[in-house]
């Protein structure tokens, strides 16, 4: 019985490369000798519990399909000579089922590696921008307020007319810089193919010159003070609604903010 236990068919028997015959034969020696049973068990254990200490996390389908392919590469039947003890062919099934798990862990990490270089990338990418929109949300911001803490800026309130009597506006006025600034935070967002058009006017008579159209681009550029051009020696600016592209002279009835120097 002990020649039959070491030759290695019962690891044959676990494994499932036996015929259907062998299976019986193997099947009907284990019920009728105790220590063949034993035997059947304690390969069981031993693998089971080798399988467990490599890879705790695998599946019994990835299981299953090492042990296939370790049935692959003998070509559905894998050979074994008599064995001197159980320890013997222990080993032998343990150096191929670690090199199977072995490599089955070694793909696992390295997709999962791979999955993780892409998911920082991505995020690098997410704060990279994040970071530009905070930038220049912080440029603009800073440029706002030194145009409005200049203390050489005359300011020139606008007030609402009768086209929008809740509207208004600032200009600043810089003469020893020669700028000119809009804030335009108080009027409402420009309808679809419309735009504010921004006029220096002189009185007597009255003269008005466009100094700036506050196109899409110019707002959502800023936030909400604009640049226009020079105009020296105004007297009084106004802010009118005009087609997109700006008007020649001002549509007085679109007059939304109006005020003197």
């Amino acid at each position: 019985m002990e020649e039959y236990i070491e030759s290695g068919i019962l690891e044959l028997y676990i494994f499932g490369v036996l015929t259907e015959e062998e299976n019986k034969a193997v099947q009907e020696m284990a019920s009728r000798h105790p220590e063949v049973q034993a035997e059947i068990l304690s390969i069981e254990k031993a693998i089971v519990n080798l399988s467990y200490s490599v890879s705790p996390h695998l599946s019994p389908e990835v299981y299953n399909r090492i042990r296939q392919e370790l049935i692959d590469k003998h070509s559905g039947v894998v050979q074994m000579q008599p064995r001197r003890s159980s320890t013997t062919s222990y080993i032998g099934w343990a150096a191929a089922v670690i090199l199977m798990f072995g490599l089955g862990i070694q793909y696992y990490k390295y997709n999962e590696a791979t999955q993780e270089v892409q998911s920082a990338s991505v995020q690098r990418d997410k704060y990279q921008q994040m970071l530009a929109s905070v930038t220049k949300e912080n440029t603009q911001n800073e440029k706002a307020l030194s145009i409005v803490r200049e203390k050489s800026n005359t300011v020139v309130t606008l007030e609402g007319q009768q086209a929008a009597p809740n509207a208004f506006a600032k200009v600043y006025v810089n003469d020893d810089k020669n700028q000119i600034y809009v804030d335009i935070a108080g009027l409402p967002k420009a309808p679809e193919g419309k735009v504010y058009q921004v006029w220096a006017l002189m009185l007597n008579p009255i003269t008005p010159t466009s100094i700036g159209v506050l196109d899409k681009n110019k707002v959502a550029d800023s936030k909400g003070i604009i640049a226009v051009d020079n105009f020296e020696g105004a007297q009084a600016f106004g802010i009118t609604l005009e087609p997109e592209g700006g008007s020649p002279s001002p549509t007085m009835e679109q007059l939304y903010t109006l005020g003197k120097v």
